[in-house]
């Protein structure tokens, strides 16, 4: 088994954010170890003020079912909108198990 790159350590960064929308790049691998590290980074007051979200999924190697549940209830927290967007085909399809394809937009 190899070790996963360097680039692949999870993480959120906010790269652009005003009254009206928020971009989010999450990547690595979202396991329960980050599990409260996610919960946080979403209740960031800058997303909180936006109203819809971007979350940029392109960097994430993998989900587990915990932090999609994490990312689903926040983004139903959320008063705004959200959009999920460039995520792998297995990540798409965890988010798609846990409900989150009926409270955001997923976009392929």
């Amino acid at each position: 088994m190899t070790a996963e790159p360097q680039s692949a350590q999870p993480g959120m960064v906010i790269t652009a954010v005003d009254a009206r929308h928020a971009e989010v790049t999450l990547t690595g691998h979202l396991s329960t170890r980050v599990l409260c590290d996610l919960e946080e980074w979403f209740d960031d007051l800058r997303l909180q003020r936006a109203d819809h979200w971007v979350v940029d999924m392109r960097g994430v190697t993998r989900i587990e079912l915990a932090c999609a549940y994490a990312l689903l209830r926040a983004v139903t927290a959320h008063s705004g909108t959200a959009s999920i967007c460039g995520g792998r085909r297995p990540v798409l399809r965890t988010l798609r198990r846990v409900g989150l394809d009926k409270a955001a937009v997923i976009v392929e």
